[in-house]
């Protein structure tokens, strides 16, 4: 993790390290999961309502700083 977050960790003894949402064994890949499939934060506190709408955003933030950086590839269609 780039920076401490308040509603994310990633503990070796939770979920084998996998980052989650603190006092949960909430994914934060799950719940990132939901959103790009279209569920609302609405949906997603109702289904986990140990979640706050803050926390969810953090996974946003916590997705694009993952992400900043690396190198993207623009493949190119090999299908045509």
């Amino acid at each position: 993790m780039k920076r401490p977050y308040r509603w994310i960790e990633a503990n070796p003894q939770v979920m084998m390290g996998k980052p989650v949402f603190k006092g949960t064994r909430i994914p934060v890949d799950l719940v990132l999961e939901k959103l790009a499939a279209g569920e609302t934060v609405d949906q997603i506190l109702e289904s986990h309502p140990r979640l706050t709408p803050e926390a969810i955003q953090e996974a946003l933030l916590f997705a694009a700083e993952l992400v900043r950086g690396e190198t993207a590839y623009i493949l190119a269609d090999t299908m045509s």
